[in-house]
């Protein structure tokens, strides 16, 4: 396990602010000598402190797959599967699926598929709550489209939320990338929709609970 990058200054303030709340919290407590409230202070510091660690947190599992797998983007819980008219990129029917990423959810998304990337569009937006029905089309977000080497291409997309204010992405229009590769960071609860062609094998069902780069979403065909 490893901390991501997007996370270091934001540990950095976190835990200096932390470390001044106890600091004052000692002073109290030889002032008042309270020990009952230093402790719950102190316990409340240090649950604040793993807090803000564990979200930045990026563990360190292999991605295993075959060819024509598409595997999750992210740590979460499906919350839809259905057919939809995708209308940003391809103007056609596809088969949308819908990651909900909790605060305690790992946040860094990684490439569902090997290939090249042939698009890339970042959209200032609101910031609906990430179930919201129209949070993919007017939330803040941004959309990548992978070709895989079958012709198949795959579209999925970092969707801002409620509390989540900063996606963060790395890859370029003609970039190659490879499945389970990073490709992007989201701050704090967020969504990820992936958009399958039609025919799809799905592997997923609502409500199950997945992890980025180790459940398969499904096969393409």
């Amino acid at each position: 396990m490893k901390i991501h990058r997007e996370g270091y200054l934001i540990i950095a303030i976190g835990l200096t602010i932390l470390g001044l709340i106890q600091l004052g919290n000692y002073f109290l407590y030889t002032y008042l000598d309270w020990l009952w409230l230093y402790l719950l202070l102190s316990a409340g510091a240090v649950v604040m402190a793993y807090l803000i660690i564990q979200f930045f947190r990026v563990p360190n599992i292999p991605c295993k797959y075959d060819i024509n797998d598409v595997m999750c983007p992210a740590d979460g819980k499906i919350v839809v599967i259905e057919e939809v008219e995708e209308t940003e990129y391809f103007h056609d029917k596809r088969i949308q699926i819908s990651i909900f990423m909790s605060p305690m959810n790992v946040h860094a998304n990684f490439n569902p598929i090997s290939g090249i990337v042939k698009y890339v569009k970042y959209h200032k937006g609101l910031f609906l709550v990430a179930w919201h029905p129209k949070s993919s089309t007017d939330n803040e977000r941004s959309t990548f489209v992978i070709e895989h080497e079958n012709g198949q291409s795959v579209l999925f997309r970092q969707i801002a939320g409620a509390v989540a204010r900063r996606i963060c992405y790395y890859v370029q229009p003609e970039q190659e990338v490879k499945t389970g590769d990073e490709f992007g960071f989201i701050k704090f609860g967020s969504r990820i929709d992936v958009f399958l062609p039609i025919g799809s094998e799905i592997n997923v069902k609502i409500e199950d609970v997945v992890k980025g780069r180790i459940t398969k979403l499904a096969e393409l065909k």
